[in-house]
């Protein structure tokens, strides 16, 4: 286990009071809580955050969301535990964390369009900014 190297939560207040504000729209956003805490907890299992996989795992628990739901999650491609708007949007969830490599096809954003409104695209696509940018804080502070 490593060391804390800065509390980067006081040292750049101002800026993680924007993340944190970011945050709090998206719990009020239509995609609902348990889809959002799901792609939080995606996004940290893609981004190897321990710290975030505990806490998102626990919340979505919390939720009364099933352990077999949350324990199949890196293999929901194979799991029959995901609905079809689930499924839109993890698949978009894995193409924008890895965007370096994938570039956020076309064919990875066509399917939210059956399952997603605009706003909604919009606040998925905030919820994976979000958590990758709190992965990469929290992996690189040693949080």
């Amino acid at each position: 286990m490593s060391t804390l190297r800065l509390s980067y939560w006081t040292l750049s207040n101002e800026a993680y009071q924007g993340f944190t504000a970011t945050k709090k729209a998206l719990e009020k956003s239509p995609l609902g809580k348990p889809l959002v805490e799901l792609v939080y907890l995606r996004v940290s299992q893609i981004n190897g955050c321990a710290f975030c996989l505990e806490m998102h795992a626990k919340a979505l628990r919390a939720d009364g969301m099933p352990d077999r739901k949350i324990d199949s999650l890196a293999g929901w491609r194979v799991s029959s535990h995901y609905s079809a708007r689930e499924r839109a949007a993890l698949e978009w969830t894995e193409s924008v964390v890895a965007i370096d490599r994938t570039h956020a096809p076309d064919e990875d954003y066509a399917p939210l369009r059956e399952h997603f409104s605009d706003a909604e695209i919009a606040d998925l696509t905030f919820a994976i900014a979000l958590m990758s940018a709190f992965n990469r804080l929290a992996i690189g502070m040693r949080q």
